[in-house]
């Protein structure tokens, strides 16, 4: 409780703080005991392509479908759910991820309390003919040890998505050692939603300088300045979109 009207979120120009202090639950459009926190979406300041939001489904709650033309990836921050989709049923637990393509039916249906990570983003084709149909992906996003970033072996990385052109978007898993840090300060045509699921660090966004934890949403417009370390005893490990692929002038 803050009685005096304070928290943690920032929100600036071309990045945003988001604390769980300032998290307001309601209904999401066609699920059912779910409750719903958008963190990320184009109203804020009109700028953001993508949203990020977290379903908080009651044991039997329903997901309702995107918008046409809009694909969805899901990771299961904790509960148990499945996956009705191509006429196959996947099971989900805590870890576990799921992307549909744009305008594929799909339900998920929690089986206890769950809740879930979702980005999702209006599909873009590629300007040339794709050479491989979008599919369904689901998995372990903590499976394997991830690749080495830059040639740093406290600093792994998991990449849950193909990565071929046919795809627009890329969500990816990242673990940071205590005292471990990105390079340098990247400046970037992409944009980002970031989840931090574990641990706590130091994040420089444009001038700016915020300490993050388990739970804090970040939003990363593009060519904002950012620079991550890891703090703690423990590890830190964040999950994160960006747009990939496309032209600039798309």
């Amino acid at each position: 409780m803050h009685p005096l009207g304070q928290t943690r979120t920032v929100i600036q120009p071309n990045h945003a703080f988001i604390a769980p202090d300032g998290h307001v639950p309601a209904a999401l459009p066609g699920w059912t005991q779910t409750q719903g926190i958008i963190l990320i979406s184009p109203r804020m300041r009109n700028i953001p392509r993508f949203t990020q939001y977290i379903a908080q489904m009651e044991n039997g709650g329903t997901s309702g479908m995107p918008l046409a033309g809009v694909q969805r990836f899901a990771y299961m921050l904790e509960g148990r759910a499945e996956l009705q989709v191509d006429g196959e049923t996947i099971a989900l637990d805590s870890g576990k991820f799921a992307y549909i393509p744009a305008d594929v039916a799909h339900t998920f249906s929690a089986t206890a309390t769950t809740k879930l990570m979702i980005f999702e983003k209006p599909y873009t084709a590629p300007i040339a003919s794709a050479t491989t149909p979008l599919e369904v992906v689901h998995g372990d996003a903590w499976a394997g040890d991830g690749d080495a970033f830059l040639g740093d072996e406290n600093a792994r990385l998991r990449v849950l998505l193909p990565t071929d052109t046919t795809y627009d978007m890329a969500v990816n898993l990242f673990t940071f050692q205590p005292g471990t840090a990105l390079p340098f300060a990247e400046t970037h045509i992409m944009e980002h939603g970031l989840y931090l699921l574990e641990g706590q660090g130091i994040y420089r966004l444009d001038d700016n300088w915020y300490p993050i934890q388990a739970g804090d949403v970040i939003w990363m417009g593009p060519y904002c300045p950012q620079w991550f370390c890891a703090i703690g005893r423990t590890q830190s490990t964040y999950i994160y979109y960006k747009d990939v692929n496309r032209d600039p002038f798309v």
